[in-house]
């Protein structure tokens, strides 16, 4: 039981330890508009709009044309897994031997 609890705090500890962990990432370049929930950069010939929120800390007042530098990081908040592929001649194969055992 004490080897068991162990583990679980373990791991929520390592989870933990990762999520502050996420790498730091930044784009510089100037400012193409500015929302209350987003900025929009200019980075060589795309624009990037990267998401903001309360937390967000910004110095000075950003305007359209100002050249900033932003820190993010990438988290993920979904991931879907392929399902796993079937193959129909295994399918047809066990259908006919289920078939031929009723009998």
């Amino acid at each position: 039981m004490k080897r068991t609890v162990g583990l679980i705090v373990t791991a929520l500890f390592l989870s933990a330890a990762a999520l502050v962990a996420a790498k730091d990432y930044q784009v510089t370049g100037p400012v193409v508009d500015v929302k209350d929930d987003a900025i929009i950069v200019k980075k060589g010939t795309e624009n990037w709009e990267i998401a903001r929120d309360k937390d967000t800390k910004t110095t000075g007042e950003i305007k359209k044309g100002d050249k900033v530098m932003i820190k993010y990081k990438m988290t993920a908040t979904s991931i879907d897994a392929p399902k796993a592929k079937t193959d129909a001649k295994t399918d047809d194969k066990m259908k006919s031997d289920t078939k031929t055992k009723t009998k």
